[in-house]
């Protein structure tokens, strides 16, 4: 067992994620809701361990998408939801609610994970894979976790890169995470972690430059400084920038690669997280059918 790449997790789109779990309506929707609910009770055991990176954090989201209507697909899911009162939501909002979800502070939780991998007997090898055949002449089974990747290596011209950028300030002492949930390409948002806050967010269509703007950071700091002013303070530590992988669907089926199989799971967008151990559930399931 093995997984070739073509760069260290440290390295990965993963390691800049703001990395919140949160249900959403992707297709497909009865497939990527299953996942989600396995995810969350995954994440929920995690957050047992002090050295996973994972913690059951407050939450507070606003905005058009934000209340807490039962009847929105997923909102069963997520834990402790309950409308916020709206003379206490911040300014320009009229909606919201309180939750408790799933904060992954993405650096430690990629080293929690190489550890976990590598007491499994699994290695980490730097090799890029320029055609799944290539993969196939060295393992039965192939899991193509190719990211935006698989668009040239599968040929999937559905793929498109949604491009991120978040800045990352020292905490002033948050707890709380703030979203707001919008259609909009930008929105409000920042992610306490121990010793950093992530702060963003924006969505630019088929972006493949990763070169940050500074006018984007200028943005997303106004922004964040007028929800919680204690930010104002806070020193800029870096700003991060990576690719999601948008696709219309998930994908996560299995297919012949001669005398081979193929699992491909990849196509979660910005809802890597929140799917994540739903689809390698999945991914084992069909590898486990197929033996």
């Amino acid at each position: 067992m093995r997984v070739w790449t073509d760069r260290l997790p440290q390295q990965s789109t993963s390691a800049v994620a703001g990395a919140v779990w949160r249900p959403r309506s992707l297709a497909p929707v009865a497939q990527t809701l299953m996942w989600a609910q396995h995810s969350l009770r995954e994440f929920g055991e995690l957050a047992k361990e002090p050295t996973t990176g994972v913690r059951m954090s407050p939450a507070l989201s606003v905005g058009e998408l934000a209340d807490a209507d039962a009847t929105r697909p997923g909102s069963d899911l997520i834990p402790e939801l309950r409308p916020a009162d709206p003379a206490s939501l911040p300014g320009g909002f009229s909606s919201g609610s309180h939750s408790t979800l799933p904060m992954i502070d993405m650096p430690r939780y990629l080293d929690y994970l190489v550890g976990r991998l590598a007491k499994a007997g699994c290695e980490i090898e730097i090799h890029p894979v320029r055609t799944l055949a290539e993969a196939a002449d060295c393992a039965p089974v192939v899991i193509n976790c190719a990211g935006l990747g698989a668009r040239q290596l599968v040929g999937d011209d559905t793929l498109r890169p949604l491009f991120g950028q978040h800045v990352v300030l020292a905490n002033p002492g948050l707890q709380q995470l703030f979203v707001q949930l919008t259609d909009d390409p930008e929105w409000i948002c920042y992610f306490p972690h121990p010793q950093r806050v992530v702060c963003g967010g924006i969505k630019i269509v088929d972006r493949w430059d990763l070169t940050p703007d500074p006018e984007v950071t200028d943005r997303i700091l106004q922004r964040c400084y007028r929800i919680e002013p204690r930010l104002a303070a806070a020193a800029v530590v870096e700003t991060i920038t990576g690719l999601r992988p948008d696709r219309p669907s998930v994908r996560v089926e299995i297919e012949d690669l001669g005398t081979a199989r193929c699992v491909h799971n990849y196509g979660h967008g910005g809802d890597g997280v929140t799917l994540s151990w739903g689809c390698a559930r999945e991914v084992a399931r069909l590898v486990g059918a197929e033996r």
